[in-house]
């Protein structure tokens, strides 16, 4: 694997200069989700990998979702019986390879008289959830009556309820999902550059056989040939394949999915709610985060950019008012709102209304070579990565099919996941002063790579340090994250990697200075580099466009 020159940051991360003039069975274009995943894939078969990234990693919809592992209950009433299967034996693959990143998280779906979806129909849909996952007993579902559900849920509306239904899912962390992903890719020999962004294509005979990539941070460009190009952009997928043949018609039809995040305490739940919304009776969610809460998601047709792609004051409305519809004491406003993310999700176009739209993911070969997949789940990643390896092997020339590897990506924990975290590692957090959030914190985010901090912390115990006064993050984390976790921005870390931006109520400005501080002799900024860095993200913290509304 080509090591960068240069400090440690960027470990992992090759400069674009490096690339220049080589070449590799496989480029993927496009660092989220699943570009990572096919990163990961085909370098675990044995396959030469590139992958450029045009911004930071899950910069796009990998890091706006639901941060939902699961089957997707609500597809049962589309009758996609083969998706729910798939993402619920996907589910279960994940919450072994990533357990700190992946945690089981009980649902309550509270019914109300008129609800378009009735108890009787809960109860059935949710019997055939459980027969699909192969639920173990403690984790079926179950059907409470009114009492029982308030009894579970206080502050939920008690006129015209039912009763309601139990089940388990799972939450993850999607950002550092795909960050985990990449890293396994890169262990296994892939070459990633992030800040790359491709400009153009190199055709040989009318066929792609390379591409041109400009460096988004550094400057320069480079040239890097490939047997097989495939794009893995998600809501850029159009635009990719334009760029290639400009007469391409479009593949997608892309949504709005917007979740606002507001203080817990306003809401009052104790644990994830689905509900359907008394506006347009569309299943939403209610899901705790910590200290905060965020409500989503819209599912709205837009033809916005995917990079300038926010919340809108009707978007804002629409969560809060359904929000409040269950929780009448909540009483939320847009003044409430701490923070908001917003994504396209890039669907596959076809009729009907955005909630009938198929979810299932297609791979779509250009007349040129360029081979695009589109749709899928963030559930299902793993699985969609290796049907798009599976359809660029078959490209490559018979004798360097010959000696490829079966991808084990099912067995092979991602970093952080190799075991649960000891309850010594715990212990030891509190030998070095670190507070019981903040080991939590840690557990949660690095897994067992839990002691690679503490050991930080040990040698320097200034880093022991919160990073904010309002977060349990440390500035240990900040070294950490600089060395392992592929961080070239400012906002890299404090949007993608640690979520201080959602989770402060000054998304994070507070600790953009000590932060940028802590980067920079990692990777080498000078003290101009370092203001505009801190300059940068407080226009970011203070930006928010989509509180507009207030």
């Amino acid at each position: 694997m080509t090591q960068p020159a240069g400090p440690a940051p960027t470990a992992g991360l090759v400069p674009l200069s490096e690339l220049h003039g080589t070449r590799a069975d496989l480029l993927v274009i496009g660092g989220g989700i699943t570009g990572t995943g096919v990163a990961r894939d085909a370098a675990m078969r044995g396959l030469s990998v590139v992958l450029v990234e045009a911004h930071d990693l899950a910069f796009g919809t990998s890091s706006r979702s639901s941060r939902l592992i699961h089957g997707g209950i609500r597809y049962l009433e589309h009758g996609q019986l083969g998706l729910v299967f798939e993402a619920l034996a996907e589910r279960a693959v994940l919450r072994r390879l990533a357990p700190h990143l992946v945690q089981p998280l009980p649902f309550l779906f509270p019914v109300y008289e008129g609800d378009r979806i009735p108890l009787w129909k809960l109860r059935l849909g949710m019997l055939l959830y459980d027969l699909l996952a192969r639920a173990p007993r403690a984790m079926r579902h179950r059907i409470l009556d009114r009492a029982a559900t308030l009894a579970a849920e206080p502050a939920l509306r008690e006129r015209g309820l039912v009763g309601a239904g139990r089940y388990f899912d799972a939450q993850c962390d999607d950002a550092r999902l795909t960050v985990a992903t990449a890293r396994s890719a890169i262990r296994h020999g892939a070459r990633v550059a992030t800040y790359a962004e491709v400009t153009g294509f190199v055709l040989e005979g009318g066929r792609v056989a390379g591409v041109r990539v400009a460096d988004r941070l550094e400057g320069g460009t480079a040239t890097i040939a490939a047997t097989v190009v495939l794009g893995a952009v998600g809501p850029w997928t159009d635009r990719l394949r334009r760029l290639a043949d400009p007469s391409a018609a479009p593949l997608l039809r892309t949504t709005r999915g917007v979740h606002v995040v507001v203080p817990r305490r306003r809401v009052g739940h104790h644990e994830a709610i689905a509900l359907t919304s008394p506006i347009d009776g569309r299943v939403m969610f209610v899901l705790p985060w910590g200290e905060q809460t965020y409500i989503g998601t819209t599912d709205t047709d837009s033809a916005e950019a995917p990079e300038a792609v926010s919340a809108t004051s009707d978007d804002i409305l629409y969560l809060l008012r359904s929000a409040n519809a269950l929780f009448p004491a909540a009483r939320l406003g847009p003044e409430d709102v701490l923070a908001t993310w917003a994504g396209l999700r890039p669907l596959v176009a076809a009729p009907g209304t955005t909630a009938q739209v198929p979810r299932e993911h297609v791979i779509v070969e250009e007349p040129n070579g360029l081979i695009v997949m589109a749709g899928g789940k963030l559930t299902t990643y793993r699985r969609m990565a290796a049907d798009l390896v599976d359809r660029a092997v078959r490209r490559l020339p018979a004798a360097r099919r010959a000696g490829l590897r079966r991808a084990a990506t099912e067995a092979e924990p991602l970093p952080g996941g190799e075991a649960a975290v000891l309850a010594s590692t715990l212990a030891r957090a509190d030998a070095l002063g670190l507070a019981p959030a903040t080991a939590d914190h840690l557990a949660r985010h690095y897994g067992t790579e839990t002691d690679a901090v503490l050991n930080l912390v040990e040698r320097e115990p200034a880093l022991r340090a919160p990073l904010h006064p309002d977060h349990p993050a440390v500035r240990a984390e900040v070294v950490h994250l600089a060395r392992r976790e592929l961080v070239r921005r400012l906002d890299d870390l404090l949007v993608r990697r640690l979520h201080l931006y959602y989770e402060t109520p000054d998304r994070g400005a507070a600790a953009a200075a000590a932060a940028a501080a802590g980067l920079a002799p990692e990777l080498g900024w000078d003290e101009a580099r370092v203001a505009r860095e801190v300059d940068a993200y407080l226009a970011l913290a203070a930006a928010e466009p989509a509180l507009s509304c207030r």
